[in-house]
């Protein structure tokens, strides 16, 4: 693009369709997005950092899931980069608390044996950052880097915005009918425009890289821990995969420790805890975080301790959840990513929200090039967003004192992911967000599927409160206690035409009422038991519960017709009607 100077030394106002405020991940896939879908839109994104960018040691945000997956692999085509620079996910493990966490075959272990039907994948974020830049600029993105945004004029009706930008080569002006803020947590237009809203959901995060492959495999000689995913093939037919190659999650009593490979061989680390039971000032300084280690995850020190010069960086994130009032507008500005909103890294949901964002932005941004008013899909398409946001938050909400417990954790973590694919990744993936608002149904079953998520962990807070107990030595792979999550898995790539969707999402709707009314039937059961712990109160309240009822009803009936086992729920333990 040619540009002129004015008499001061200037740049005239160059003119760009869209703007994108920040060239991290989320901007630069919203920008490739932009570009696939309509080739002839001029697009610039404004980034402050230099590029290239530092490998590992850059940004956490490293483990995906899914919908992320799906978005950057099939969305944006990314496969070649994904397959052959990143690394293949062998899904999520946790490992729950056990005498001191001196043995990791002695904690109760949660995770698959086998690959998942829909690749997963480790992000090494400066490498994929990198290839993002390139791949934009070669699709005709125009990518400034090293540029500092300094002021954003938004305006009214149809006049343009006008965005001004420092760096290298002087300042710049440029007007665009779109802005999009996608500067992460700086938040550019959010505290322009008075949009933050806080979270009641309070934790902090303190991480490192080291420059070694922490490999949590070599952590125990016991040859039967070790044979559990050394498998050829597992059960459905699929290969068995390396633990080290999971995103491993080690649980505890209000906290969580992360451990995911990179391609560089380094190892991302991170400690991520409720910041009333394990205050920040605990291991907000790399000292005090080996030293947190050493307290509570000793096995993971020893291996840090051991490649203590090899530490790449260390990087803290203070009561990082945050939401928003409003992320779009129909005077044609937009936030994405954690520009919006921010909620929790132990699912991974960030890079979900964000791809959510960026796909309702290109289609607002496709019907006003098309001459339409979007002031009723703007309207739409933020409740659609922010309360996908509100599901996902309850998930965490509160939740952190429960991740020492075994048992509930496991039952908790299972519901999440049904959750997830039978909700979100199934809309997702059929790209049903931008249309959701056209379909009532959908939108009733939106809404009973998120009153029951939150019915399901308010439960999980209860159960754990009158229920405790420690558990060792277990194994729990979701795949073998729920044969039926490798349909909803695989389902929510199936391709469905929206008459087929809608009817879908219906059952998923009623599959979600069964397993929260198995999961309260089990645990009832369970609990009058063991009249010791005293949860004679606790269960009246659950049998008076109008919506736990409903559930419990729709589990009775549908166990005629599609019986699900509720080993799930007792971490394998099979009911008396299974076996």
């Amino acid at each position: 693009m040619q540009e002129s100077t004015n008499p001061t030394g200037e740049q005239a106002p160059e003119t760009v369709d869209v703007a994108i405020l920040g060239g991290g991940i989320a901007g630069l896939t919203l920008a490739l997005q932009l570009k696939q879908s309509m080739p002839d839109l001029a697009v610039t994104v404004i980034e402050r950092q230099a590029h290239p960018v530092a490998e590992a040691a850059h940004k956490v945000g490293e483990s995906s899931v899914e919908m992320q997956a799906h978005y950057l692999r099939d969305v944006l085509g990314l496969k070649d980069h994904l397959e052959s620079e990143q690394l293949r996910k062998f899904g999520l493990r946790m490992f729950f608390p056990h005498d001191g966490n001196h043995d990791i075959a002695r904690r109760v272990e949660f995770g698959q044996i086998e690959e998942a039907p829909l690749g997963t994948y480790q992000l090494d974020r400066g490498r994929l950052e990198n290839h993002l830049g390139t791949r934009a600029t070669a699709e005709g993105v125009r990518f400034l880097d090293h540029q500092r945004v300094t002021r954003v004029d938004l305006r009214g009706g149809d006049e343009q915005h006008l965005i001004e930008v420092n760096g290298e080569g002087g300042r710049r002006s440029i007007e665009a009918r779109w802005v999009v803020d996608a500067s992460g947590r700086a938040g550019l237009l959010k505290r322009q425009l008075g949009l933050a809203k806080p979270s009641s959901h309070h934790a902090n995060s303190s991480w490192f890289r080291v420059a070694h492959p922490v490999d949590i495999g070599s952590w125990s000689s016991d040859p039967e821990w070790l044979a559990r995913t050394d498998v050829e093939r597992g059960p459905y037919g699929r290969r068995g995969g390396a633990r080290r190659l999971s995103t491993n999650h080690l649980m505890g009593h209000g906290y969580w420790v992360w451990l995911i490979p990179l391609a560089s061989g380094s190892t991302s680390i991170g400690i991520v805890a409720d910041a009333e039971i394990h205050p920040h000032d605990g291991f907000n300084r790399l000292d005090r975080a080996l030293e947190w280690l050493r307290d509570h995850e000793p096995q993971v020190a020893a291996d840090v301790d051991a490649h203590r010069d090899e530490i790449q960086d260390f990087r803290i994130m203070r009561d990082y959840a945050y939401s928003c009032k409003q992320v779009y507008s129909e005077d044609r500005w937009c936030l994405t990513g954690e520009a919006g909103v921010s909620i929790d890294p132990l699912y991974s949901s960030g890079g979900d929200l964000m791809a959510i964002s960026n796909g309702l932005i290109v289609d607002l941004v496709q019907r006003d090039r098309a001459g339409e008013d979007i002031r009723e899909k703007t309207v739409a398409h933020n409740q659609v967003y922010l309360v996908l946001s509100e599901i996902w938050l309850v998930a965490y909400e509160r939740q952190y004192p429960l991740m020492g417990n075994p048992q509930v954790m496991t039952a908790k973590v299972i519901w999440d992911t049904i959750m997830y694919w039978s909700v979100p990744g199934l809309l997702f993936f059929h790209g049903k967000f931008p249309r959701l608002g056209d379909s009532p149904q959908s939108m009733v079953n939106l809404f009973r599927a998120w009153k029951i998520h939150d019915r399901v962990q308010q439960f999980a807070r209860e159960w754990h409160a009158v229920d405790d107990r420690p558990a060792d030595g277990v194994f729990a792979d979701p795949y073998t206690l729920l044969p039926f999550i490798v349909d909803l898995h695989e389902g929510m790539a199936a391709g469905l035409p929206d008459d087929q969707l809608d009817g879908q999402f219906a059952q998923n709707v009623t599959l979600l009422e069964q397993v929260a009314g198995q999961l309260v039937s089990t645990v009832i059961d369970r609990l009058r038991e063991t009249p010791e712990l005293s949860a004679g109160p606790q269960i009246e309240a659950w049998l008076a519960d109008s919506l736990l009822a409903e559930c419990r009803e729709t589990y009775q009936k549908m166990q005629e017709i599609k019986p699900i086992d509720s080993a799930w729920v007792t971490l394998g333990r099979q009911s008396p009607s299974m076996a």
